[in-house]
């Protein structure tokens, strides 16, 4: 057997708080996909017209769901005792580990209606800025498994493989076994890459794409990889929960992509945006914030008093719910953006201006 070719690190260190306060290395890079996770969010709501201050929001909501599901999914699974469910017991409650992934995405998924619901914004268009920064938070989460020692393959016997990151060496028991956690970490960055890309670059209907691709891409990665890891990292006894949950998730990305690809394709005559480039709600419209809004009123209010002689000519009105700071309706009316930036839905949707306006019937009568 080799001896491991890199350094193996401890689970943590310890500050000088009372009797000593450890800090895990798999809590920092669980933190540190989590901020990498936002940017990625802020980002991605900037390029597709929401406005980047919901991010907060939107964490808010789903960071304290997705933590509780993500342990009740892994003790409900994994027989752990009710009583040490949300303990901090340092051998069995929360301090000892514990967190499903797939645990995790549900209760997200929960926290993204609760945000949806506030907002009042389109749950698909949300869920799709959303989902490649999760992919990315779970590919770097995943080296925490590295730093605890766990989620490993099979041994690996062939001294010509016993060699990292194709394999890690397990203290506890002097042996060589295949580095899943690394497997997964390097596909879910890929899915990453492939789902930023497509919300970058592709900026029309339909919603949906992004967390069809995710359901799909995550849920065949981790049906391959489950039942290939060791036995103890297996969660359900009689049924593999965690591998049904995942088969679950890779038919529900493809089934989900083929009914927002034919919805859209019935309502626009094409699978992607739309035929005719007058229909502006093919593509993004834009959402607004109160400030936003208030700004787009004093705009308007300062341009009416500097040419009141001139109704015809003042700039259109934002919508009445404005003054509430109602998001805007994306099937219902999509109002100016504000002076100096062109709303995408707004700029291939205005209609030519027709031919019998005031300044031409006035001109023909001049003729006359």
């Amino acid at each position: 057997m080799n001896e491991p070719n890199y350094f193996i690190p401890p689970r943590g260190f310890t500050i000088p708080i009372g009797d000593g306060f450890t800090i895990y290395y798999y809590a920092i890079m669980i933190v540190c996909g989590i901020i990498l996770a936002t940017v990625v969010v802020a980002l991605l709501f900037k390029r597709r017209n929401i406005p980047v201050d919901w991010v907060l929001d939107l964490l808010l909501c789903i960071l304290p769901i997705g933590i509780v599901c993500a342990r009740l999914f892994y003790c409900i699974t994994g027989g752990v005792p009710i009583q040490y469910w949300l303990s901090f017991d340092e051998d069995y409650g929360i301090r000892a580990g514990g967190l499903s992934i797939i645990g995790g995405v549900m209760g997200g998924a929960l926290g993204v209606v609760l945000f949806c619901l506030i907002h009042k914004i389109n749950f698909l268009r949300v869920a799709d800025c959303l989902v490649p920064g999760v992919i990315l938070a779970q590919g770097i989460g995943r080296w925490g498994n590295f730093f605890n020692q766990e989620v490993y393959g099979a041994v690996v016997e062939n001294t010509s493989l016993q060699w990292f990151p194709f394999a890690v060496y397990i203290e506890k028991v002097g042996e060589w076994h295949y580095a899943f956690f690394f497997y997964e970490s390097v596909l879910n960055i890929l899915v990453f890459a492939l789902l930023f890309a497509l919300m970058w670059n592709f900026k029309k209907k339909p919603h949906g794409l992004s967390l069809a691709g995710y359901l799909l891409g995550y849920g065949v990665v981790r049906s391959i990889m489950e039942p290939l890891r060791d036995a103890q990292f297996i969660l359900g006894d009689k049924v593999q929960a965690s591998w049904v949950m995942a088969v679950i998730m890779a038919v529900a990305g493809a089934m989900l992509a083929a009914c927002v690809l034919i919805r859209n394709y019935k309502k626009y005559g094409r699978l992607f945006g739309a035929a005719d480039p007058a229909q502006a709600l093919a593509i993004l419209p834009v959402y607004y914030t109160k400030e936003d809004r208030r700004k787009m009123e004093e705009e308007a209010r300062k341009k009416r008093l500097a040419a009141p002689s001139s109704p015809a000519l003042a700039p259109p009105q934002p919508p009445a719910d404005a003054e509430r700071g109602t998001p805007l309706a994306e099937e219902e009316f999509i109002p100016d953006a504000p002076q100096g930036e062109a709303s995408e839905g707004g700029a291939e949707g205005s209609a030519p201006q027709p031919a019998g306006t005031e300044k031409g019937a006035d001109e023909e009568h001049k003729e006359n």
